[in-house]
Parts: structure tokens; sequence; C-alpha cells
């Protein structure tokens, strides 16, 4: 019997043929439940027809896509395990035949029964162009490290931008929200892990829009064409001195000849924040403060008296209904911290359980062989999840992509794109928003008193306390010549413009509440009004001036060319300005301020400013080699020149290399090529500078100014001037070193591909802290080019694609990353292991090594006792039951955490490490008869992280009471007294809660928090009505979907944080503006 396992394979590979007849005679349009419930009679065909379709080497092909068109209509079938397929089709039909990897052939049927084909490999098909630096090159010839997302990833997913989208696709591009989930919260970007740490350095890639450095988060999603990142130095060496930690390429759509081509999509989107914290309701939060204070040594009831604690029992039994109690019998009402028996949870108070939000796309495109355009726009409205205040998203996008075939040997081309972001939040929504409502939002504050005022004074900062706006404003143009004098030899300029302007307007309203003696008044903090606003505007130049040349000698050397210049500008210009005494608080403006404040004085408004520029140039080349597609070369060069540096250092040469050797092709591998179709080994080596630091001229200082408040001239406080800090005058490049050796495969026809990459990148000469030197130098050692890092990794991607007889199309992607940094070179004498130091890996995290929560006092006295020189005393007294019990790692009898040094650190170690390690992504989808799946998981699988704030402890141990939260969660603390309401709990997770120590809160084993998960990013569901249906209509495409994001997150984190945002926040809590879980619908429409 013959083996047909290799067939079906092939099997697994075939993708149904997409019908792509235009519809000639476009019909009015119906509307679309019309389209929903219509349906047509098929024509009868006549004849019934067979046949075998086989493949160049005469072994029968399955899963070949078999589709008849007669007219307007089509139907078709698939090929069986056989190769074989019958239908009915009249004589005057056309059948195609189509199969991934192959050639589409099509056959008249006339009068014929038997149709016997043979179709062709197609190359062109197996051999993917992608786009690089300055060009695009065969995915099959490429030497460095790039990966690449086509437009699916990007049409079929409703995010707000094309970052979330981004997410978990490509291994080593990493991304994260730090910031949390707000409206004008942008994901952090890097390519392969922590690039520098250097003083005033930045690590970000490079990303550029057609070219043209742009933020990523003003693209609108649906105009995107493919992103191709740029990982080694040999990819990305091209771009010089802004790209030496990777680039993000990014190719928006264009126009295509042809007919007009309509396409409207849109969604609406039902969203709620997700990993909310929870207030313990008012009871166990009054018995867990008071617990805390009795610990504490303050005694019982030393919070809530028993009195308040039975009112606080009986609000929430419903046996009374006042929330405070009355004073002296008065119309007036105690204060609702002191006083309160109200059980509110704030968090929920505060933000919605659901938002709405809406976007629509509109594109067009077409064109002749002459002129080709592609327009589109878009609108997204977004509602924020804040209750209080306004907390809203509007975005406007616009773009106009034309081309144009001048002569045979000139080109034009024109992109427009105007973008359009507005963000209104209340003035209050701020980092320290975040950390008053875990510690000030007591649960047992009323939000009113009985006379209907406002108590709760953070409710009225964020409904009344004034709004802040902002509106971001893009506008990016183009241009594009392209002559071409012979063929192979081209002549390329391109001139980009970017304007940019930013506003923000701020008014901080006074706010007014009325005391316990029924007296209003203006809240202390906040007796002044004022309007703040802010303008940024910035001109962005880029000029590419280039040339390259392609040919092919002997029909076997293949050469490819380039070399040009870049120069690009950037000028800026900002003003601040602040003034006090809001006359009109139905609109506030500078103008219509006083400058008066509250005791009559006037106060002259705060205005800075400023003006800046920066500037580059290069010389640039590249030039490609391959011997019959099996030998593959690469050189890269640029010389660059930054305007950050001084003249004598100012220029920079940095050149890249790389090898390939795509095996696939020997002849020695051709029998192997019937299963393995791909086999590259690739390896690189490149050198790169880094001009991006955040100080224009580091190299430079000026001379302080101000107006001394101290003694008076003439009666008139006079002007002075200080002496500037110092310099180092020899600033100069960081320069990063990056090694890189890949491999990619594929298999079974190219239905399972993958890629593998190491690498190593080596960052020298940072800026970092200088040796001290004597005291008697009576100013600060200016920094220097003295630290090094190195961060190595690698990364994974495999795919599955494939076809099954029955017509389900489906694929299965998995990525997987790793990287660590280490640092190689750095100042610190001193050893401290709370600064960097030799040897160090970012993220690494010291503590203690926890035995346990004693159950007893004789269990903690027996260990205290077993400490000989001091037991625990140097992290705190009064060791009792219920406090933590700290390994003696060093064995000298006692725990502490010596000098924090690396010769002297105690009983410190390393316990683990918060660098996020092995991201991962999956990606399911497929599709059936119309129907299509979509299934993509995200997450990292190793991570470590201590959180030391009153979120994650409640009790703050260091702080008291108005530093501290109680949260759902932190009730499971150490009792031992059994007459407590709450029980006996000896088994807790925390230990006894304490408000006048943090002995128990050190860093240490038992807290340390797996931050690793899983998270369902997107499950999505569409159907596209058969084309039967709506091309009578005068549609081309109609699909219908139903989407959700961010479903479900697996992780051992303790739920008050979200394993995303747990680095949000200047406060250090963990805790930001939440994410959302997001349900959404639309359609896509296409005429």
């Amino acid at each position: 019997m013959k083996d047909y396992s290799k067939h079906y394979f092939r099997l697994l590979q075939g993708m149904a043929l997409s019908v792509s007849d235009y519809i000639r005679n476009q019909k009015p349009i119906v509307i679309i439940v019309f389209l929903l419930v219509h349906s047509i009679s098929i024509y009868a065909q006549d004849n019934t027809i067979s046949g075998l379709v086989k493949d160049n080497e005469g072994e029968p092909l399955p899963g070949v896509s078999v589709a008849v068109k007669a007219g307007e209509s089509i139907s078709g079938v698939v090929t069986d395990i056989n190769g074989k397929y019958q239908l009915k089709a009249s004589p005057n039909a056309t059948i195609e035949f189509s199969f991934i990897g192959f050639k589409s052939i099509q056959q008249q049927v006339g009068n014929r029964k038997v149709i016997n084909v043979t179709l062709e490999i197609d190359n062109q098909m197996l051999e993917e162009v992608v786009v690089v630096g300055y060009g695009t090159q065969k995915k099959v010839n490429l030497t460095g490290s790039v990966s690449v997302i086509d437009s699916k990833a990007f049409e079929s997913v409703p995010v707000a931008n094309a970052v979330q989208a981004l997410q978990g696709q490509v291994p080593g591009l990493n991304i994260y929200s730090n910031k949390g989930g707000g409206l004008n919260q942008k994901q952090s970007i890097n390519v392969r892990g922590i690039g520098t740490i250097g003083e005033g350095s930045t690590g970000d890639a490079l990303i550029l829009i057609d070219g043209m450095e742009a933020d990523i988060f003003s693209v609108n999603p649906q105009d995107i064409e493919s992103i191709s990142v740029l990982k080694d130095a040999a990819a990305s060496s091209i771009y010089g001195s802004r790209a030496p930690f990777g680039v993000v390429l990014v190719t928006t759509k264009k126009g295509k000849a042809g007919k007009a081509q309509i396409n409207y999509n849109n969604s609406f989107r039902l969203s709620s924040p997700i990993n909310m914290p929870s207030s313990l309701d008012s009871y166990t939060y009054a018995l867990f403060f008071n617990d805390a204070g009795y610990n504490s040594g303050w005694g019982s009831y030393n919070w809530v008296s028993q009195t308040r604690l039975q009112r606080i029992k009986d609000y929430m039994d419903g046996k009374i209904s006042y929330t405070t109690i009355p004073l002296n019998g008065s119309n007036t009402w105690a204060d609702g911290y002191q006083e309160g028996n109200d059980n509110i949870d704030y968090y929920n108070l505060f933000f919605k359980k659901n938002v709405f939000a809406h976007e629509h796309n509109f594109s067009v495109n077409g064109g002749t062989d002459k002129i080709q355009y592609y327009l589109s726009a878009n609108y997204l409205d977004q509602d924020g999840t804040l209750r209080m205040g306004e907390d809203y998203s509007k975005r406007y996008t616009m773009s106009a992509k034309i081309s144009a075939q001048l002569s045979r040997a000139v080109s034009l081309s024109s992109n427009t794109r105007f973008v359009r972001n507005d963000f209104v939040q209340p003035t209050h929504m701020n980092d320290s928003f975040f950390s008053d409502i875990g510690r000030q939002c007591w649960p047992v504050k009323p939000l009113y008193d009985p006379n209907g005022n406002l108590f709760d004074d953070h409710v009225q900062q964020m409904k009344n306390g004034g709004r802040k706006t902002e509106r971001n404003t893009w506008l990016y143009q183009q241009f594009n010549l392209t002559i071409e004098p012979i063929k192979g030899w081209r002549l390329i300029g391109d001139l980009s413009y970017r304007y940019n302007t930013q506003y923000a307007h701020e008014d901080l309203l006074t706010i007014s509440q009325i005391g316990v003696d029924g007296v209003t008044k203006v809240r202390s903090w906040d007796e002044n009004s004022s309007v703040s606003e802010s303008s940024f505007a910035s001109d962005y130049f880029n000029v590419n001036l280039y040339t390259d040349f392609e040919k092919t000698f002997a029909k076997s050397h293949h050469l490819k060319a380039l070399a040009g210049f870049q120069a690009e500008a950037n000028n800026y210009r900002n003003i601040w300005a602040q003034k006090i005494g809001i006359t009109y608080p139905g609109k506030p403006t500078i103008n219509t301020s006083t400058g008066i404040d509250k005791d009559g004085k006037v106060i002259a408004p705060n205005v800075s400013g400023g003006h800046n520029r920066w500037s580059t140039a290069g010389f640039f080349g590249r030039v490609n080699y391959d011997f019959q597609e099996k030998y593959l070369v690469e050189a890269n060069l640029r010389y660059d020149g930054s305007s950050r540096f001084r003249s004598d250092d100012r220029w920079g040469f940095f050149p890249s290399a790389s090898l390939g050797w795509n095996i696939a092709r020997e002849e020695f591998f051709q029998p192997a090529t019937r299963i393995m179709n791909t086999l590259k080994l690739r390896a690189s080596y490149g050198s790169l500078g880094n001009q991006n630091t955040t100080a224009l001229y580091p190299t430079y200082t000026v001379m302080g100014t101000g107006t001394s408040d101290k003694w008076l001239m003439n009666g008139v406080k006079p002007n002075i001037a200080w002496a500037p800090a110092l310099v180092s005058y020899d600033l100069t490049w960081e320069k990063i070193r990056t090694w890189n050796v890949g491999i990619d495969i594929g298999l079974f026809n190219n239905r399972l591909t993958g890629s593998f990459d190491y690498f190593i990148r080596n960052t020298n000469d940072m800026v970092g802290p200088s040796e001290k030197l004597p005291a008697t130098l009576g100013i600060a050692v200016p920094p220097s080019n003295n630290t090094d890092l190195r961060t190595a990794g690698w990364e994974l991607e495999l795919m599955w694609k494939d076809r099954l007889q029955n017509g389900l199309n489906y694929s299965l992607r998995f990525t997987l990353a790793d990287s660590r940094t280490k640092i190689t070179r750095y100042s610190n004498p001193s050893g401290l292991i709370d600064s960097f130091y030799e040897g160090k890996y970012c993220g690494e995290i010291w503590g203690y090594e926890t035995i346990g929560i004693a159950r007893t006092d004789d269990e903690m006295a027996e260990h205290v006792g077993s400490l000989v020189n001091g037991g625990q005393s140097a992290l705190g007294q009064d060791w009792q039951a219920g406090d933590i019990m700290y390994s003696d790692l060093n064995e000298d009898g006692k725990i502490d955490a010596g000098a924090r040094t690396l010769d002297n650190h105690g009983d410190l170690k390393r316990i683990g490490n918060s660098t996020p390690r092995y991201n991962v992504g999956i990606d399911l989808s497929a599709d059936w008869k119309g129907f299509d799946f979509r299934m993509f998981w995200q997450g990292t699988l190793k991570r470590d992280y201590f959180q030391g704030s009153y979120y994650f402890w409640g009790a703050n141990g260091s702080q008291g009471y108005w530093f501290s939260t109680a949260l759902k969660g932190h009730e499971d603390y150490f009792r031992n007294d059994e007459s407590s309401p709450l029980g006996v709990n000896l088994d807790s997770y925390y230990p006894r809660p304490l408000l006048n120590t943090n002995k128990n809160q050190q860093c240490q084993t038992k807290y340390l928090q797996n931050a690793a998960y899983m998270r369902l990013k997107n499950l999505q569901i569409g159907y596209t009505l058969p084309r039967k249906i709506v091309q009578k209509m005068g549609v081309q495409n109609l699909r219908f979907f139903a989407s959700g994001e961010n479903l479900l997150t697996i992780t051992d984190l303790v739920k008050f944080f979200d394993p995303e945002t747990i680095e949000s926040g200047s406060f250090a809590h963990g805790y930001a503006y939440p994410l959302s879980r997001t349900y959404a619908f639309g359609l896509n429409i296409t005429f």
C-alpha cells in the first residue's frame, strides 16, 4: 500500500481559494438585517467534472482548492487525500486550482468531463519580502535578526493603539504597562531588554513610520500594512546612533491599481476595570486597626471605641440609618474620620463598573497603473473608568498616501498624516490619588453627612476640584522622489517633516466643606485657586538622499548595494504659566484670574519656558551579496555626527557585518527538502553608538540665575548668579557591540516554520558616577564614561499553519524570549548592594530568609534565645507570637544587614530578581466556511517581586494609621486572642499588624511574590457572509465579529496587584489606574 503520510502533511497546509472577483455593476445597499436573511438560489450546473491534481513530481496533492466561476456565481471543493476532486460546472465556467506554495492555474471547462492538472511550486510565494532599513529584502536572504508582523494582527483586534496589538507577538520586543491603564498613559517599549543605565541615557527602540521617526501611538492601527522589528546590530546599524537598541519599522498601507475599494469598519466596546482592590467591611476594618494599635502598645479599642464599634455593626446590620453622630443634639455632625460608622468601599465608589467606547474607520484605495491612492479617516471615543469628574479621550486621524509614475524612470509619492488626541481628567487624578485612596478613604468615613453635605474631601477633589485637559496634535508630511535611469539602479530622495504641538490646561479650584461646627470653610491646603497652561511645539526635519543598485551576474551572483546621506534636525519650544485667583470657575483662564491670594496679597504669575534644538548627520552604506541564495554576506557602515557632543568628538564610525548559509539550497541537502524546505544559519556582529541622552548638551553647563531673598539693595531684591556644576568635557558616545547567531527552519512545505537567535549585547562607556575627590574640591564630581553592562539572551519563534480536508484553516504561533543584564563595570568602591556594582544582575532583590511566623511566645523566645549576640534587636524590639523569625545565615548569633555591602551584608542574600523572564506569546487562529476564530495568550513565566508598601501589608509599620489601609486579604493576619470577633488565626499569611515598627515587613523570602502570569489577551469570533449573498447588494465583503480583551489572568500574585502594572507610580505602592477587561463587537464592510 502506498505511503500517503507526506501527502497528509500537505493536506494540513491547504487553504481555500479566496475569491477576488469585483462586482462590476454595484447595486444600492439595503439594510444589514436584509443581508443577514437574504438568500438566493444557485444555478444548477450542467456537467459533473472530476479529475486529479498533482505536483510537478507527479505526486497527488490533497487539500487543493478547486473553485468554479460561472458569471458571478462561485462554488468549490477541496481535493481528497488522493488528490482527486469532483464537482458540477457548466461548459462556459472556469475552474481555478490553488494551493499554498504553488502557482494557481485556471482551466476552461468546455465539453470536458475530466480535467487533470499539475501545479508548479511558487518560489515567489515561499520567499517573503520584508521591510528593512532603506529598502526591502527577501526573507530567505536575510542575515540579520528581523521579525515581521503583518496587518492581520491589527485589522482583526479592536485596540486603542498599535502597541497593544504588538504585545507578545515579537520575541524580544518587550512591552510593559508600567504606568497603568489610564487613557493618556503609554506602554514602555524596548528591544532585547535593558540597553543602558547611563545617567541621562535612554535605551528605547527607534520607531520609524514609513521611514520617518514618529510616535507609534499616533498611528491608526487600521492603517498598518506590516511591522518589522530589527533586533541586532547588523539589521539596525544602517540607522546609526539613533538606533543602538533596535528599530521598529512601521509600514502603512498604500493604494493599489484597480477600481476604488471602499472599506468601513467599526467596534463598540464595553470595558470594566480588572484587579481592583476592595476595602474590608467597616467592622473588620475597625477590628484590624484596633488589633494593630493594641499590638503597638496603645491599649484596647485605641482606634475605634467599643461604643462606635457596636454602632458600626448596627449600621451594617440595618438597625440604624445614620452614618455618624450629632454634636450636642444640634444639626451639625461629628467628623467622619473620628466618629463615622458608614460602610463604603471607596474603590467601587471612585471607579465605574462599565464604560463605553466606540471606534469608526473609513478607507478608500484604488488607482491606475500611473497613479494610486490610499485615503483613510479614524475616530475613537473612549470613556475612562473614573466615576468622579470627567474622564475621557478622543482621537482623530486622517491620512492620504498618493504615488504617481511620472514616466518610465521617475516616480513621486506623497504621504500625509494628521493625528489629534484629546484627554480630559480631574486635576487631582495623579499618583498621589492612588496613594490617598488607599490610606485616607476609610470605609467608616461617610460620603455625606445626614444633611446631604459631602464629608469626603477626596470625592470633592475629583468632582469639584477642577479638571485638566491635554491636546496632542501631529502633522506628518513626506515626499519621495525615485529616479531609475537604468534597470536596477535607482536614485532616491526622501524629505520628511513632522510638526507636533502639545497643549495642556489645568485649573485648581478651591473646595469648600461644612465643618463639624456647621460653618462652611475653604479647605486649608487648597485656599488659593489657580490656572496653569503649558504649550510645547516641535519641528522635525529629515532628509535622506541615497542610491541603490541591484544586479545578478552569471545567473548565480546576486549583488545589491546602497549608499546615502541622512540629516535631521529637531527644534522645539515650550512655555508654562500659572496664575492664582480664578474669578470665573466655569471658564478659568489666566487672563481672567486676579493674581491675588486669599489674604489679598498680589502674587506674580509663574512663567518659564525654553527653546532647544538638536541635529544629526550621517553617511551610510550597505552591500549584500549572495551566491545562488546559498552563501549570504551583508556589510553595513554608518559614519555619524551628533550635535550633543563637542566638535572634536562629534563623529563616530559604526560598522556591522553578517553572514548566512542557506543549507537547504545545497545539492547534498536536496533529498531532505521533501521534509525540510528551509535551513539557514546566520551570524552577525556590529558596533553602534548611542547619542540618545536627555541632556542636549551634556558637556556644557550654564550659570544659575535668580533673585536674592536674603538682602535688599535700594529696597529691591537684586538679581544674582552662581557658579554652575562641573562637567566632563570629554563625555562621548556610549558604545554598543552586539553578537548574534541564529537559525531559520521550514518543514513540510513550510507549514512549520521557526527561528532561534542567541545574542550578546555589550554597552560600554556609559555615563556613570566618577570616583570621589577630596572634599576640598567644594563641588560635586561630574560623571564620566566609566560604566559597562552586558545583556545576553535568546529568542524562539515557531509557527504551524495548515488546512484540513474539510476546509478548516488553522495556525498556531508560539514565541518565547529571555534576557538578563549584568553590570560589568561600575564605580562603587564601597560595594554597596543598594547601588549598581560589578557582577550585579539588574533587578536583583536582596532580603532575609524567613523561618516563619512564631505561633507562640515560647517559640519566639526560643528562637531569639538561640541568637546569642543580639537576637533580632537590629530590626526591632518586643518580639512576640505573631512576629517573623528570620534565619541567621552568616551564623554570627544575630540578625542584621551588616553594612549592606558585598563584603558585609549580614544575613541578607539574593532572594530573587524583578526582571521579567521568559516572555511568551501563544496565538491560535482558525477559519472555516466564513467563521473565524482567534485566541491569543501573553505572559511572563518568571518574575520575582517584593512590595513593601501599605497596599501589600495593610498596616504600615513605620508611619502609623495615616499611611495604612486594610483591603480584602489583609484580614488573614495572625491572631491568638480567643476572644477576638474574627477568631483565632495561628496559620495566617500575614504577621500581627503593627503601626510603630516595620520589623516584620523586611524584604524576605516569605513575602517575595511570584509575579509570573499568563493572560488571555484576546479572544475573537467572527463571521463573513458568503459572497453569493452580499454581492447582489454591491458589497464585496461583510464580516461581523465579537471580541474580548484581558479576559483571564493566571498568576500567584496577591490580588491587590496587576502583574502588568506592579511598577507603577512614583509612590512605589504597586497600584495605578487599572487595566480594563473589554468586550467588543462590530463589523467590517468592503464595497
